[in-house]
């Protein structure tokens, strides 16, 4: 018996492995439940009685020198597939290389256009993307079957028609309206959603900002002044801006509002279509209607509300002529962004 342990001890000392397999075949052999260690731990029961101690240890050595020969072949088999192939040298001395992430471009933005509001006093509100047709459509003026309502796409629910995906945040204007009392400055950022074939200048969702503020004897001026201001901030202070007039269902009067295009600072290119000017948002005085609809006496007070796209001001701000990028997540081109934020 003493022999068959010396061959075993032997076998253990000589054993390589330059391969998974045959570290694995080591393991099987040596190391496992059936290996021939185990064979040898059930021979103890034909030891003489006198001699069992000895034999004992002998195999216990046998085994922890099996344990440790494993351990080795182990770190050299990974320090073989280290050292393949043609790797420069590790430069200790440089400083450690961290991949950071970025904020979003139309993170970026949303957050400056809420800075700039926040200034002047406006406050922050969300609403369900999920509306039904009063909150999306009827409160904001829009008559059953009337064809303004074919002016935004929507996606409906089948199962239940009276349930949409909201077309615009001005469905957050009517919940703060009906729930709160005036006056009301806020500000309502959120992502829309319109049934439109994509293409570079458009897509089937998209974020918008509504804007609103309802008091007494508020006026086409205060809508002005606000306006210029946003325009101004974001853009810059030689920034020219225009108004034009416009129809939205739930303003009147209703304006447009264009900016002198910052790419070619007015000159004309294919950005402005060769004006010299780009549409920014739509704008105008609150329609009575609306006010009534949300229990608010439009005999007392008055308010204007305007609605920008925040992926049509990124292009602006970044000069990005394909807004399909915003939502297509290639690091290239989010990592133009880092140092932005």
């Amino acid at each position: 018996m003493a022999d068959k342990i010396q061959q075993l001890r032997n076998e253990i000392n000589q054993s390589t492995a330059s391969t998974q397999e045959e570290l694995e075949a080591y393991r099987i052999k040596f190391i496992s439940r059936k290996s021939v260690l185990g064979e040898l731990f059930n021979e103890m029961k034909n030891v003489a009685p006198e001699e069992r101690k000895a034999y004992g240890q002998a195999v216990n050595e046998v085994k922890q020198l099996a344990e440790d020969k494993f351990r080795s072949l182990i770190d050299g088999l990974e320090d073989s597939k280290e050292n393949t192939g043609s790797k420069a040298p590790i430069d200790l001395t440089l400083p450690p290389m961290v991949n950071l992430g970025t904020v979003h471009p139309l993170t970026i933005i949303h957050n400056r256009i809420v800075e700039i509001f926040q200034k002047i006093g406006f406050n922050v509100a969300d609403g369900p993307e999920i509306e039904d047709d009063f909150h999306n459509f009827t409160a904001l003026n829009f008559p059953e079957n009337h064809p303004a309502r074919e002016m935004q796409d929507t996606f409906f629910i089948e199962s239940n028609p009276d349930i949409a995906l909201r077309t615009h945040t001005s469905s957050v204007q009517i919940r703060i309206m009906e729930n709160q009392k005036p006056p009301f400055r806020t500000l309502a950022p959120g992502r829309v959603y319109r049934n439109e074939a994509i293409s570079a200048r458009a897509h089937c969702f998209f974020h918008q900002v509504e804007g609103f503020f309802v008091d007494k004897n508020v006026g086409l001026v205060d809508l002005k002044q606000t306006l210029y201001y946003f325009a101004k901030e974001l853009f810059g202070q030689d920034t020219k801006v225009r108004f034009r007039p416009s129809y939205f269902p739930f303003t009147e009067p209703s304006a447009e509002m264009d900016i002198s295009c910052n790419i070619c600072k007015g000159k004309g290119c294919n950005i402005c279509k060769y004006s010299g000017w780009v549409e920014i948002l739509g704008s105008g005085m609150i329609d009575p209607n609306v006010l009534e609809n949300c229990g608010i006496d439009s005999e007392e007070y008055t308010g204007f509300a305007f609605g920008m796209g925040i992926e049509r001001i990124a292009m602006l701000k970044f000069q990005v002529n394909d807004l399909r990028l915003y939502s297509e997540n290639d690091v290239r081109f989010l990592n133009q962004f880092k140092n932005m934020s």
